[in-house]
């Protein structure tokens, strides 16, 4: 167990969290959205698009419904199975043809499969230019994923520091969410190097430990702002 004189050395080993169905944390944030991905697969129209900004938690459902379905990762090239299951993570990034977008939405239109899209934007803001594939983008279910209000970080912080066996009070961890950046993306990289200096340091997780990598992270951004 960590937090304590007992260990033997501080080794840092990668950390691979957990994206299944059963570690989402469901709140006010984004209980519409996972409840539209839930209803698979009795979705109403076969593409659903999940609108949020980054470090929401959109990856980490469309993870989830990657386990659930069967489904894999768009390549540009149509699945070879009849019924398909694919995932479009960062769609508004995609740097394909767009050609390959269309051919996919359509398929699943005609009854070849389910997608499941993730963006930042909604199509009517996306840049891409072929008029048929944003139409198609346009006819797909669209459910919005909020930032993490107060119950999800918190939430979130809690799993993580878990998933690492580490002991935090929950004061601390109120201590945490009540500074740090109001994504799901922070908290990974927060509690992943605050494990690392406990590791480093040979200590349990203390309020001291947690505000020098508070000020670490500042300093750097402030770095990198400069």
């Amino acid at each position: 167990m960590k937090g304590g004189s007992s260990r033997q050395f501080p080794l840092h080993l990668p950390h691979h969290p957990s994206l299944t169905r059963d570690d989402l944390i469901v709140t006010d944030a984004n209980a519409m959205a996972v409840a539209a991905v839930d209803a698979w697969p009795e979705w109403q129209h076969p593409v659903t698009l999940v609108v949020g900004p980054e470090g929401a938690g959109k990856s980490h459902l469309a993870a989830a419904w990657r386990e659930m379905a069967g489904a894999i990762d768009f390549d540009g090239r149509l699945p070879e199975e009849r019924r398909f299951a694919v995932v479009v993570d960062d769609l508004d990034n995609w740097d394909g043809a767009e050609e390959r977008l269309f051919d996919l939405l359509n398929a699943a239109r005609l009854g070849g499969g389910f997608v499941l899209a993730t963006a930042r934007r909604r199509p009517t803001e996306m840049s891409f230019r072929l008029p048929d594939l944003l139409s198609r983008l346009r006819a797909a279910t669209l459910t919005d994923i909020a930032p993490p209000d107060e119950d999800l970080l918190r939430g979130v912080l809690a799993k993580l520091f878990a998933d690492r066996q580490l002991a935090v009070e929950p004061k601390l961890i109120d201590y945490l969410a009540d500074r740090m950046e109001r994504s799901l993306a922070a908290a990974r990289r927060l509690v992943d190097r605050i494990d690392q200096q406990a590791l480093a340091d040979k200590a349990r997780v203390t309020r001291g430990l947690i505000g020098r990598v508070l000020a670490e992270e500042e300093s750097g951004d402030a770095e990198r702002l400069s």
